[in-house]
Order: structure tokens, then C-alpha cells, then sequence
């Protein structure tokens, strides 16, 4: 990784505007939190339509590069459907996709770009993006995991690897 001090301002201030989200989330609730739920959505959607976009413009589409195979591009899609509906499977997917996989994404970045880069920012954006959205909708708002929670995340990420692993 080439720009190291860019990279760790931006996930620095998004963990300190996602810190500040979740404290006043828990301590002034009302109908602001679905509204910023809700933006956070449209932030992922952007980025996983932008990642399309650039798959496409370059060059020609191709399955192995094309597809939102890793999971962390299905992490943003699960985390947007998370935001936008507080469905609790999405909830739950989100949080622990988000706290055990993509969490170590933002720890151990891959970035092949440097700022103002779009593919340094879109894996910035992503990634970091689906922390917060995990972090939001569990300690802000208290959308807990339910009971068993563990053992179906567990259980949809078994299907989506094998699922992966027939196409790639």
C-alpha cells in the first residue's frame, strides 16, 4: 500500500463520525436514526453500482472479475439491504460479516492505488462503510442478533462459499 496516512485518516474519521453515531443513536433515538440508516444504505448502493461501473468501463465484463464474488462486495450489498429494511437476518449477516470479515479488510488493506485514486476509494468506502453500517444498526440503534444467530450466519456463509466455489 502506497498512501498508508490517507487511508488511515479516512477510516480514522469514519470510526470517530461512527463512534459519535452510535453514542447520540442511544442517547437521543427518533426517526434521525432510519433517515441515517438509511443514507448509509445509499452510500453502499453507490459504491457497489460504482464498482459495477468501473468493471465495465475499462474493458471488457468478465465473470471472474465482473462477479460481487468476495465477500466483502456481498457485504456491502447485505449491509445496504440491512440499512434500508432492519430486516433482522440482514442485521445479523451484516454484523457479523461485517465485525469478522470485513473488519479485517479495513485492518489489513489490499489497495493497489493510492488517493485520490476511485479504487483506493471505493475499497476504503466499502469496506469501512459496512463496519459502520454493523456498528449502527447493533450498538446505535439495538438491533441484536437473535437467539441462533451465529449458527445461521454461520450456515449462509457455508452455502455462499460453495456457491462461490462452483463459479470461480
Amino acid at each position: 500500500m502506497e498512501s498508508p496516512s490517507a487511508y488511515w485518516a479516512m477510516v480514522g474519521t469514519a470510526g470517530v463520525v461512527t463512534l459519535v453515531g452510535c453514542v447520540v443513536s442511544r442517547l437521543r433515538p427518533g426517526r434521525w436514526q432510519g433517515t441515517a440508516a438509511r443514507v448509509l444504505a445509499v452510500v453502499l448502493v453507490a459504491k457497489g453500482a460504482l464498482w459495477v461501473y468501473t468493471s465495465l468501463h475499462p474493458g471488457p465484463w468478465s465473470v471472474r472479475t465482473g462477479l460481487p464474488l468476495y465477500l466483502c462486495d456481498m457485504a456491502v450489498l447485505v449491509a445496504a439491504g440491512a440499512c434500508w429494511w432492519r430486516t433482522p437476518w440482514l442485521v445479523e449477516l451484516t454484523y457479523f460479516w461485517g465485525l469478522a470479515g470485513t473488519l479485517e479488510a479495513v485492518a489489513t488493506p489490499e489497495l493497489p492505488d493510492r488517493f485520490p485514486h476511485l479504487l483506493f476509494i471505493q475499497y476504503t468506502v466499502g469496506h469501512v462503510a459496512v463496519v459502520a453500517a454493523a456498528l449502527f444498526l447493533v450498538a446505535g440503534m439495538g438491533l441484536s442478533p437473535r437467539p441462533g444467530a451465529v449458527r445461521r450466519v454461520y450456515a449462509l456463509t457455508v452455502v455462499y462459499t460453495v456457491g462461490v466455489g462452483l463459479v470461480d
